[in-house]
């Protein structure tokens, strides 16, 4: 496998599109290499499209790094791509171990910035701190001398996927929500647009592309069904929030785009979001840019996508056990 450029997908699970993507990637710039992947168990159907796949400890036992490195050197992996929110902080932690045990880099931002996105109180502060738009935080003080109003939002301070996070119409749902959401935020619940911006910056920091997309339908938190749209005021807004903290690699951005012409950021997800595929259809292909940026090759930022194309998503069923 000497010479050839190797992509790991950990937490591969139902990320088909993305291993097909970096496939189609490979397959398109002519690049030896294969895609593998990486779970916890072998029916997590992403596995059944990488070129090959390794079952590897949880993220929370003690082995994981040691096996994640013995896994990049033995296999001579290129580079290591993340895909859940759980795994981004202990690879920020250790990447400096793993790619000097290994020829591989980590698709992950600094510890900073990674741990100011896992946590929404955090992130809450950074947007005030550095002049971007965000819903108000309601505190224990505002509860207690009512200094708020309906709807709320509730959420937890490290949540993802919109796990356990609910919209709150009245006074009984706020004390209900309160105790049943596991170390909540509660902030004001914004109206207009919603988008998800995906995000791609080089190794250096350096933003590449920026795509917003129209939230039209969602799933537990993934879109299902999205329109590509290259709104001006809001990619200029975002390369000015990615430059801040000097992201590498894939960022997905929620905001809303409020009825005032106000931008309303909701969080940062640094690494591929689960709808990066539509963006990486309408021609921001982050996939091939790795590929480039890998060989070596400079990239300068671009918009070369294409505007307005509404695409949807579906699921798929394979066997992966007789």
């Amino acid at each position: 496998m000497k010479n050839s450029t190797n992509i790991l997908i950990l937490s591969a699970g139902r990320r088909v599109e993305l291993v097909n993507c970096f496939k189609a990637a490979r397959d398109k710039l002519g690049i030896k290499g294969m895609v593998y992947g990486a779970d916890i168990t072998e029916t997590a159907p992403a596995l059944h499209f990488t070129d090959k796949y390794f079952l590897i400890p949880r993220i929370s036992s003690d082995d994981y790094i040691s096996a994640l490195t013995k896994l990049c050197k033995e296999q001579e992996i290129s580079l290591v791509v993340p895909t859940i929110d759980t795994e981004l902080e202990i690879l920020a932690e250790n990447k400096k171990f793993i790619e000097d045990n290994s020829v591989a880099k980590v698709l992950v931002s600094d510890s900073y910035s990674v741990s100011v996105c896992c946590d929404k109180l955090k992130t809450a502060k950074y947007f005030n701190e550095h002049g971007f738009g965000f819903p108000r935080v309601i505190s224990r003080d505002d509860i207690k001398s009512e200094n708020y109003s309906f709807p709320l939002f509730i959420k937890p301070e490290n949540g993802s996927s919109s796990i356990n996070a609910f919209k709150i119409d009245n006074k009984r749902e706020l004390e209900f929500f309160s105790d049943y959401v596991k170390r909540p935020i509660i902030q004001e619940c914004v109206s207009g647009t919603e988008y998800t911006i995906d995000c791609f910056s080089d190794f250096d920091g350096n933003v590449i592309t920026v795509v917003p997309r129209i939230r039209i339908s969602t799933r537990s938190g993934e879109i299902l069904k999205g329109r590509i749209d290259k709104n001006r005021v809001l990619i200029a807004d975002v390369k000015r929030l990615l430059e801040s903290f000097g992201f590498i690699g894939q960022i997905t951005v929620q905001c809303f785009l409020c009825d005032d012409g106000s931008i309303k950021y909701i969080e940062i997800n640094p690494r591929f979001g689960g709808g990066a595929p539509m963006s990486i259809l309408a021609g921001a292909d982050s996939c091939e840019k790795l590929y480039r940026l890998l060989r070596g090759e400079k990239l300068a930022y671009n918009e070369d996508y294409k505007d307005g194309l509404i695409i949807s998503r579906f699921d798929n069923s394979i066997v992966v056990k007789e």
